[in-house]
Formats: C-alpha cells, structure tokens, sequence
C-alpha cells in the first residue's frame, strides 16, 4: 500500500451505512470492487472507491436496478440516459399505483364484493378506446337521431368526459363511477328523456336564436326568489312563476296555458334526476373542470311552486 488514504470494508461501512454483507455483494457483483489488499489478504478501498458506493447506493434508493447501475458506474451508460429511462419507468408504476388506490378506495366505499371489485378493476383500466366506445355507446342512447339543429352537437361535446394521459386518483375515482353511470338503463332512460325534450323544445321554438333551455331558464328566475327567502306556495312568488311560464311559453312558441306550465314542470321534474346532477359533477372531475353549481334547490322551488298553482 501506498501513501493514499486506504479503507477496510468495515471502515466502509461505518462512512457508508451499508452493510458489510452488502458492500462485499457488490464487490462480488464487480459494481465496487476492492481497490486493493492489505499484507494479510483483507480488502481495501480506496477514496474512488468510496465514491463510487456513495453513487451506487444514491441510485440504488432511487430504485435503478443492479445491471444498469453497473453500466453507470462503469461510464457505458451515461447517467442522464439512465436517469431519463427510470424516470419513464417511474411514471408507469405512479399511474398503476393511481388505478390500484381508485379502485379499492371505490370498492371500500360501496359494496365490497370480489364481483364489485372485478367490475371497478376493469373499468379502471379500460383502454382509450375502449372508454370512448363506453361512452360513445351512452351518448348515442341519450341523442341519437335528435340532432335537428346543430344544437345537440354542442350538448353532447360538453358531456364528453375525457380522462387524461396521467390522471389524479380523484380523475380515476370520478371516471370508475361516471362509466358505471353510463351503464345504467334507469339512469340512460331519464337522459334520454330529458334530451328528446330539449330537442323538441328547439323544434317548437325558433331554432335559429340562441336561446337557454327549461333548466337555464328557470335558474334565471327561480334563482333570486329563492336566494330572497321567498317561498314557493306565497303571493310573492306568484310573479316569479309567471315570469317563467312566460318565458318558457316564449322559447317554445306556445300559449302560456295550464298545457305549457305541465310541460315546463315535466321538463323540471326529468332534470331534478340525482344521477343527473351527480353525472355533471362527475364529469367536471374527470375533465378537470371547475365544479358545477347544484341545481337542486332551484328545480326543488319551481317543482313546488308550479304544483301550488294546480299545475
């Protein structure tokens, strides 16, 4: 040995945290081999040596494997490469881990049964095109053959939901649900309902102007009486439901009669749906849209005002 600064493997692994077993691994494995031997045999190392372990147990924890942590060391492979190609690898094992939290923290929330799980699973991990298959085959049930004017187009864009590349487990979570919504007769005929209205609210109207549907109308004018405390069986909100009538009358080209406020109700009723109102805030997740405003208690008001009028 020379005047340079020299290490036994125990010494080694005191500088290093590592196991003398696991420095004498990778000696075995040619990653750090010993830079020398004393008089007596024992291994040495030297300060490159030490380098060299400190590099092979920084990559190490971050999870390269032994094989490329060789080339590494050695200069095959620079370690930018390396780095670029675990990071890649990194990113697949993240989107697994999403897809596995979504799923059992689905499953844990609502019937835990292994068929349940199956259902939840595959859902998860459908593939792109298979997702648009799924909700392509959702939204032509709820608008096939009702596009008349164009409008439909733009309705059925805007309840596209569209799972990112490399969504948050809140996307997935919010997709798993959305698609078994999607899958739900009841839930598919109260859509479906609701569109043919709309469609035929357009056709009696005049389909040229841009105009708000029942929902969006009523919102306009049962919004501020309700935000005022007036309650829906009172005088006062007689001029409210007049005004809507009105309105909606309007839109659709119609007499306001006791005929044209059954249908507004009707429309209101359809769209007072749970499962709607559930579907939008879904899809606002899963799209990474602001969240949607309950229309609940608005549809709630103009129901019970129009029912208090012997509507």
């Amino acid at each position: 040995m020379n005047g340079d600064t020299w290490y036994s493997i125990g010494e080694l692994a005191r500088r290093t945290g590592l196991s003398v077993k696991t420095i004498r691994f990778y000696a075995d494995r040619g990653i750090v081999p010993p830079s020398g031997r004393s008089s007596a045999g024992h291994r040495r190392y030297g300060v490159a040596a030490l380098a060299r372990l400190e590099l092979v147990r920084t990559l190490r924890v971050l999870g390269l494997d032994l094989p490329t942590i060789a080339r590494v060391v050695d200069r095959e492979v620079p370690l930018a490469e390396a780095a670029a190609a675990h990071a890649d690898a990194l990113a697949v094992q993240i989107r697994l881990l999403r897809l596995r939290r979504a799923v059992l923290t689905v499953v844990a929330r609502g019937n835990g049964t292994t068929e349940r799980m199956e259902l939840v699973h595959k859902l998860a991990t459908l593939a792109e095109e298979e997702r648009e298959h799924l909700v392509g085959d959702f939204l032509d049930t709820v608008f096939g053959g009702l596009d008349t004017d164009g409008a439909v187009v733009g309705l059925r864009r805007s309840m596209t939901p569209q799972l990112p590349e490399d969504p948050e487990v809140d996307q997935v979570e919010a997709w798993i649900e959305l698609a078994e919504l999607c899958q739900d007769e009841y839930f598919r005929a109260g859509m479906r309902q609701l569109a043919e209205q709309y469609a035929a609210d357009r056709a009696d109207g005049s389909a040229t102007v841009a105009r708000p549907d029942a929902v969006a109308l009523v919102r306009a004018e049962a919004g501020p009486a309700l935000a005022a405390a007036v309650t829906p069986d009172s005088s006062r909100a007689d001029a409210v439901v007049a005004a809507m009538s009105g309105r909606y009358a309007r839109l659709c080209a119609r007499p306001d009669d006791l005929s044209s406020r059954r249908r507004l109700l009707s429309r209101l009723e359809a769209a007072s749906d749970p499962s709607r109102e559930r579907y939008l805030r879904l899809l606002s997740v899963v799209n990474g849209w602001p969240a949607t405003e309950s229309l609940a208690p608005v549809l709630d008001w103009s129901i019970r005002a129009l029912r208090a009028r012997g509507v």
